[in-house]
Parts: structure tokens; C-alpha cells; sequence
């Protein structure tokens, strides 16, 4: 089981370089309350779960038991959706306590949350939403991440968030912003290949230069999701499979990360478990066959193109 929040100093990715790697888990899924039983009665099998943090924020009740019981089947790690860090609000302390509380009674393997903002004024906007990608907002997100690793005594995870439109005064691009503010916070990135997906295709960039430009130390998750094709634009709504088109983009990712924990988000009408389960089982078959691929290159590097 991981027990230190801190990535190890050993590895070799398909590149060759040796790096960082944060715990290698599996394939796993979302802790949601559809398969509480599953998980009470040990039916639930899987590499690892994935919680909500803000869901177990409670001081006690079945969502706590069943917590317990998942993280004695498999590892776990929490996952945030209102640490707000790109707001003009002050950080949320009392909140940043209450995860640090949740953190250490059922040590995770890391914890994250999302490269956004969601609340203004002490109110919550109940949505992730997008930065502009400038200079002061970069400044603004790595000084809020460094007090938020140092009230939790760890380093997290940042995740790229879906979007809908574009900052006109921004200076550079998403990737190179993501980039930047884990380098500069020190703090790891859950890449999400469907965001990435959507955002491309929504604003016209290449998601495969995405991929290509995220450095691979810095990768500690993926994410997988389903999304929904509203003809004028893709929305983000993990209610069902994943695609081939973001299969295609995992692949990719693989092929230059290596094996990364990997997870698939299914929020909205949520399957029984063993529909889930075996989306999680192709994301282990996808990354597979993009090792393979690599390995049969004479000199253990992707074909870009291929993968």
C-alpha cells in the first residue's frame, strides 16, 4: 500500500529518461454511492478507488464505513472539487483542515483537486471554470498551491478541467500554463484525456500536442471519462463509455508517460459494477497494447503517430 505522498526517485519511462513516478496503481474507478453494497459486502474488485473528498467531510454515518471498507479491499485517493485554487477568494482554511483531518485518517495515496475556480464572494458556483492563462493568474495559482501543500504536509495533484471558451487576454496556452504551475508549485498533474479531448475540439487546438508537451515526471493520474457530442460543442458529462477518439489520445499518453494510475469517471447515469469494471479492464487493455508498441520500436520510443 502507498503510504508517502512523496514520489520516489526511481523508474524509467518509454523515453528512456530516468524520472519521478508517483505509486503506480492500476486501473481504477469513482467511489459511488450506486455501488456502496458492492463495496460493504467485498464484491467490489478493483485495482483502486478514487473518493470525493468533500462527500466524507462528515464525522461519521455509512459513507464513512463504506470508505473504511474500500480502503481496506484496495488503495485509495482523494479527489476534490472545491479547493477553488485559481479564486480572488482567500483560501478556504477551515475546509483545507477538514481534508487534512480526511487525509490523515485514510491516507491516500495523494490527494487533487482541479486547476479552476468555482466560488466567489464565500459562494460556490457548484462548477469547475476555467482560468485565463496569464502571468498573474500564474503567479496567483502557485503561491495558493504552496499553502495548500503546506497546511496538508503534501504534495497534490492538479487536474485540467474542461472548457467552453477562451480568455481573450491570455498569454499562452493551456498546456504551457498547466506546465508552469506544477513546475513552479512543485505539485503533480492528473492529466485528464477526455478535458483535453473536449477543450481541443471545442476551441480548435491539438490535442496530441497537448499530450506531447506535459513533462512526464510531473504525471502522477490519468483520468478517462465519457462525454456528450451537442453537435455545436462537447460537454463534459462522464455519462458513458469512452470513446475511441480519447482511447486514440490514452494510447498516446501512455506511449510517452508510461504506466500511470489511470481512472474512469462515470457520474451520470452510472452503470452496474460490472459494466464499470470492465471499462477500467480496456483502459489496462489500451495500455498494454501502447507498451507493446513502444517496445517493439528499435529504440523503445513512440511512434507518435501510431500510438
Amino acid at each position: 500500500m502507498p503510504q508517502d505522498s512523496t514520489p520516489s526517485t526511481s523508474g524509467i519511462r518509454p523515453d528512456g529518461a530516468a524520472r519521478a513516478t508517483y505509486p503506480y496503481l492500476g486501473h481504477g474507478v469513482g467511489l459511488r454511492t450506486q455501488h456502496f453494497p458492492r463495496v460493504l459486502d467485498g464484491t467490489a474488485r478493483i485495482d483502486w478507488f478514487e473518493a470525493i473528498s468533500e462527500n466524507f467531510m462528515i464525522r461519521g454515518g455509512r459513507p464513512l464505513a463504506v470508505l473504511e471498507r474500500a480502503r481496506a479491499i484496495a488503495p485509495l485517493v482523494l479527489h476534490g472539487v472545491s479547493l477553488s485554487i485559481g479564486s480572488a477568494d482567500p483560501l478556504n482554511e477551515p475546509y483545507l483542515v477538514e481534508l487534512r483531518t480526511l487525509a490523515q485518517r485514510f491516507e491516500p495515496a495523494w490527494v487533487s483537486d482541479h486547476l479552476c475556480w468555482g466560488s466567489i464572494g464565500g459562494h460556490y458556483a457548484h462548477d469547475l471554470l476555467p482560468l485565463p492563462y496569464t502571468e498573474e493568474a500564474l503567479h496567483h495559482v502557485v503561491a495558493r498551491i504552496a499553502r495548500v501543500q503546506e497546511v496538508l504536509g503534501r504534495r497534490i495533484l492538479i487536474e485540467n478541467v474542461s472548457s467552453y471558451l477562451s480568455f481573450a487576454h491570455s498569454a499562452m496556452t493551456e498546456w504551457e500554463f498547466l506546465t508552469e504551475v506544477a513546475e513552479r508549485a512543485d505539485c503533480g498533474i492528473l492529466l485528464d484525456v477526455n478535458n483535453i479531448y473536449v477543450s481541443a475540439t471545442n476551441h480548435g487546438f491539438d490535442a496530441r500536442a497537448y499530450v506531447d508537451f506535459i513533462p512526464p515526471a510531473r504525471v502522477g493520474q490519468i483520468h478517462l471519462a465519457g462525454h456528450s457530442d451537442l453537435g455545436t460543442h462537447l460537454l463534459d458529462t462522464h455519462d458513458g463509455h469512452v470513446v475511441d477518439a480519447v482511447w486514440e489520445l490514452y494510447r498516446r499518453a501512455i506511449a510517452r508517460f508510461g504506466r500511470v494510475s489511470t481512472l474512469v469517471e462515470w457520474d451520470e447515469n452510472v452503470p452496474e459494477w460490472e459494466v464499470l469494471a470492465a471499462e477500467a479492464e480496456r483502459a489496462r487493455a489500451a495500455e498494454d497494447r501502447a507498451l507493446e508498441s513502444c517496445a517493439r520500436r528499435p529504440n523503445g520510443r513512440p511512434d507518435a503517430d501510431a500510438a
